[in-house]
C-alpha cells in the first residue's frame, strides 16, 4: 500500500496548522472565537439532525421534522440551539471593533457599512445562484415542488442575517446601556419578551392579535446581543455570569413545568405554539444560561484553545462564517435530490417518523460535510470584498436575488 499521499497530507495539515498558530496575535481572545465556531457548527448539525424529507408517488421532496413525530429528541434541540451564544458572542466583538474603528478615527457609520457589506454579499451569492439553479434544475426534470421545498431550506436561515444586521446597528446604544447599567441592561429587553408572551399565552390571548409574536422579535434575539456588549465593556464579571447561569436555567425550568412552553426549541408542524419564530421567552431563558455558561468557562476555553491543533479549526470555521451559515442546507439538498428520482433512501427521502431514521441520518452527516466543503470550496469567494464587480453584475446579482426571495417566499 502506497502511504506516500497520506504522509504528504499529513505535512500539509501540519504545515497549515503552523502557519495559522504563528499568524494568530498574542492578545488574539481565542476563548470568544472557540465560542463563535461552536455556535456556527450547531446550525449545520441542528439543521441536517432535526430536519428531513418525505417523498411524494410523484417523486417530489418536502420538508417533514422528526419531531413531529420523536418527540423525545426535543431536548436535543436545547443543545443545538446556541444562536444564544452566537449573539452573546457578535454583541461582544462588535462593540469592540467599533471601539477599534473609533480609535482609528472611523465614523460609526462607515463602521457599520463594512459590517453590513460583509454580512450581505454571501448572501447576495447565495440567492444569485440559486435564481440561476432553479430554472437549470426544472429543465434537468426535477420536480417544482422540489425546487420549493430547496428554496424553503435556503432561506430559512437567512432571516438570522437580516435580525443580526438590526441589532448590529443598534450596537452604539447597546454600549451606552453598558456602560450605564451593566448586565442589567438587557433586563428590559427580557421584560418585554415577558409581556409579549403574557399577552400572547395568557387570559387575553384570545383577543390578541396574531401579529403581536412579531414584537418580540427585536428583543428576543437582541437580549443575549446585549449581554455580550456588556461583556465586551467589561461590565458582565463571574457573579453575573452565575446569576445568568442559575437563573435562567430555573427560569427554564419553570417555564417548560408550569407554562407548558413546546419543549422543542425550534418549531414542530402542527403545534400551535413555537419558541423561536419569533422568540418567546423560553429561549431567552436557555440564551442567559448559555451566556452565564460561556462567560464562566471563558478562560478554560482560552486555555485549551492555545493548543494548535485545537486552534487550526476554530480559524478555519470562523473565516467562513456566512459561507457555512448560506450552504448548508445546500449541502443537504444536493445529497436528497439525486436518491430522489431512486426511491425511498433511509435518512435521506425516507419520512423522518422511526427510530432507525435518526441512525440512518447520523451516517448521512459526513456526506453533508463533505459536500458543504466542496461547495464552500467554490462559494467562500462571495465573503471575501467584490474586487472587479462592476455594478452593472453587482445589480444583476441583486435582480437575480431578489427573483429567487420571491420564488421561496411562495410568492410566485
Amino acid at each position: 500500500m502506497d502511504t506516500a499521499p497520506l504522509v504528504r497530507l499529513t505535512r500539509t495539515v501540519r504545515t497549515a496548522v503552523r502557519t495559522i498558530e504563528d499568524r494568530t496575535p498574542a492578545d488574539r481572545d481565542r476563548a470568544v472565537d472557540g465560542l463563535r465556531a461552536l455556535a456556527l457548527l450547531s446550525v449545520p448539525t441542528g439543521h441536517w439532525l432535526l430536519g428531513g424529507f418525505t417523498r411524494d408517488a410523484g417523486g417530489a421532496l418536502h420538508n417533514a421534522s422528526p419531531l413531529t413525530a420523536l418527540g423525545f429528541l426535543a431536548p436535543a434541540s436545547w443543545l443545538l440551539q446556541m444562536l444564544g451564544i452566537f449573539f452573546l458572542v457578535g454583541g461582544h466583538a462588535s462593540v469592540l471593533s467599533l471601539r477599534r474603528a473609533g480609535a482609528r478615527g472611523v465614523s460609526t457609520g462607515t463602521w457599520l457599512r463594512g459590517r453590513i457589506a460583509r454580512l450581505g454579499r454571501p448572501v447576495l451569492g447565495v440567492a444569485a445562484v440559486w435564481a440561476a439553479l432553479v430554472p437549470l434544475l426544472y429543465g434537468l426534470g426535477v420536480p417544482a415542488a422540489t425546487l420549493r421545498t430547496g428554496a424553503t431550506l435556503v432561506i430559512q436561515p437567512l432571516w438570522f442575517v437580516g435580525v443580526y444586521v438590526m441589532v448590529t446597528a443598534l450596537t452604539p446604544y447597546c454600549a451606552r446601556a453598558a456602560r450605564r447599567l451593566g448586565g442589567w441592561a438587557a433586563a428590559p429587553l427580557l421584560a418585554a419578551v415577558a409581556v409579549v408572551d403574557f399577552l400572547r399565552y395568557g387570559p387575553y390571548a384570545p383577543g390578541m392579535p396574531s401579529w403581536l409574536s412579531l414584537l418580540n422579535l427585536l428583543p428576543g434575539w437582541m437580549f443575549a446581543y446585549q449581554l455580550g456588549v456588556s461583556w465586551g465593556e467589561r461590565r458582565l464579571g463571574r457573579r453575573a455570569a452565575w446569576t445568568l447561569l442559575l437563573g435562567g436555567a430555573a427560569l427554564f425550568a419553570a417555564l417548560l413545568l408550569f407554562f407548558h412552553y413546546p419543549a422543542s426549541m425550534v418549531g414542530v408542524p402542527g403545534q400551535d405554539r413555537t419558541n423561536s419564530h419569533p422568540p418567546s421567552l423560553l429561549v431567552l431563558a436557555l440564551a442567559a444560561a448559555q451566556s452565564g455558561a460561556a462567560i464562566l468557562l471563558r478562560d478554560r476555553l482560552a486555555a485549551l484553545l492555545r493548543r494548535p491543533a485545537l486552534w487550526a479549526p476554530v480559524v478555519v470555521i470562523n473565516l467562513c462564517a456566512m459561507t457555512i451559515l448560506c450552504w448548508h442546507q445546500t449541502a443537504m439538498f444536493s445529497a436528497a435530490v439525486p436518491f430522489s428520482f431512486a426511491g425511498a433512501v433511509p435518512g435521506l427521502t425516507v419520512a423522518p417518523d422511526a427510530p432507525g431514521w435518526i441512525l440512518a441520518r447520523l451516517a448521512w452527516l459526513p456526506v453533508f460535510a463533505v459536500l458543504l466543503v466542496l461547495i464552500g470550496c467554490v462559494t467562500r469567494r462571495f465573503e471575501t470584498p467584490w474586487t472587479g464587480v462592476g455594478r452593472a453584475r453587482r445589480a444583476v446579482a441583486a435582480v437575480l436575488a431578489a427573483g429567487f426571495a420571491v420564488f421561496a417566499l411562495g410568492l410566485a
